[in-house]
């Protein structure tokens, strides 16, 4: 799965063959997550932070702008309906 890619990263940085896959493997599942699960992953990160629901809503809808397949843009509403249903 993805050769060409662990030989890049083997040849490129000071990886080892099963650690380049595990990073692959990784990012790979963090780009997996859909725009509902990052959204729920993001607001329990800033609340952990202690940040108020104005400003988790807020930085969320920044941060979806930077995603790798950028979803639609979401109203605040919308943040708020995927956390509280």
């Amino acid at each position: 799965m993805h050769d060409d890619l662990v030989d890049h990263l083997t040849r490129s940085t000071p990886l080892q063959r099963g650690e380049a896959l595990r990073v692959i493997q990784d990012v790979l599942a963090y780009f997996d997550e859909t725009t509902e699960e990052f959204v729920r992953r993001r607001h329990r990160e800033l609340q952990g932070q202690g940040l108020l629901n104005a400003a988790i809503f807020e930085q969320i809808s920044a941060d979806l702008g930077y995603r790798a397949v950028a979803p639609p843009e979401l109203t605040l509403r919308q943040l708020r309906r995927i956390i509280y249903g």
